[in-house]
């Protein structure tokens, strides 16, 4: 199923470490003819059979968490994304976070604080729908807002400078190298947008009174963003994109192909960890017999009783 890497090419969307990211460099629509959308979803949903299948094998493994990231512009599909590809994990193996703005309490802890919360045990997977990167990305849009954090030594919107956000990307680079040398596979994954394909979603949303409650007037006044946006993600994948954690850059344009390339890619990553099952000693395995003998002389037991 998703072994084809004829149909999902995912070099292609790897955030290179070390290379300075231009977000034109990524395509935000399926350019291919491999695949149409009627067979991607069919493809999607024998991959969640397959994913499942791993998942148990990496429950059992217990060696591992895996911390998966979703961050884009509104619209892009990240709920989308999470619903679809997930549907077939089993729920007592995964967590779904969804980070909005930082509330009072969050507020007086460091900006990790609420995200650490949510990151996964050994044998489970974590979801972030938005992450700790909010604090590179909306915040480099706004930096005012940095000024709620009451950061000492940051007094005044002219401190938050280069030097600071080169500071913060190092702070994040460190947390994330702490998670995976202590057993935690991180992806992130950007779903790239583009403007035309935005304004269409907001204008379904508005148009289909099942799809209201998604739409903000906040998200509005974001859009009038839309270059400051695309600078901050460039800069937080080009000085975070990591081989421990890389970043990959998904077309979002076409839901349909974002949702299979993701899957794929979490797919092969699960790949690389040469799971198993526990092995059990010869002592285990000859007390699983003793129990199996105990267990088939009960039946009888049973059965000649009702006779």
């Amino acid at each position: 199923m998703l072994s084809n890497e004829k149909l999902i090419n995912t070099r292609n969307f790897y955030a290179k470490p070390g290379k300075k990211v231009n977000l034109k460099d990524f395509v935000t629509k399926y350019k291919g003819k491999e695949l149409n959308k009627k067979e991607a979803e069919a493809l999607l949903e024998s991959g969640r059979k397959h994913l499942a299948e791993i998942q148990d094998k990496f429950y059992a493994h217990n060696k591992y968490s895996v911390l998966i990231i979703f961050q884009a512009m509104d619209a892009a599909g990240k709920d989308g994304a999470v619903k679809h590809i997930m549907s077939g994990f089993n729920p007592l193996g995964v967590k779904v976070s969804n980070f909005k703005a930082p509330n009072a309490l969050e507020l007086d802890h460091n900006y990790f604080w609420r995200h650490e919360l949510a990151l996964p045990a050994r044998g489970e997977i974590a979801i972030h729908n938005r992450s700790h990167y909010e604090n590179v990305l909306v915040t480099r849009v706004h930096p005012e807002w940095i000024m709620n954090e009451n950061i000492p030594g940051v007094d005044s919107v002219k401190k938050i400078n280069k030097e600071f956000w080169e500071k913060r990307y190092k702070q994040i680079n460190r947390f994330e190298k702490n998670l995976t040398e202590n057993g935690t596979v991180i992806l992130k994954f950007f779903l790239h947008l583009s403007k035309k394909e935005q304004k269409k979603r907001f204008l379904a949303r508005i148009d289909d009174p099942s799809k209201n409650w998604k739409f903000a007037l906040s998200d509005l006044k974001e859009r009038g963003f839309w270059k400051e946006y695309q600078g901050a993600y460039e800069e937080a994948i080009t000085n975070t994109s990591q081989e421990h954690a890389p970043w990959f850059i998904i077309p979002a344009d076409d839901k349909w192909y974002a949702r299979l390339a993701i899957a794929y890619i979490i797919y092969q990553q699960f790949g690389k960890l040469k799971l198993n099952y526990p092995i059990i000693s010869q002592a285990q395995k000859a007390e699983l017999q003793k129990a199996k003998v105990q267990l088939l002389a009960k039946e009888t037991e049973n059965v000649k009783s009702k006779k």
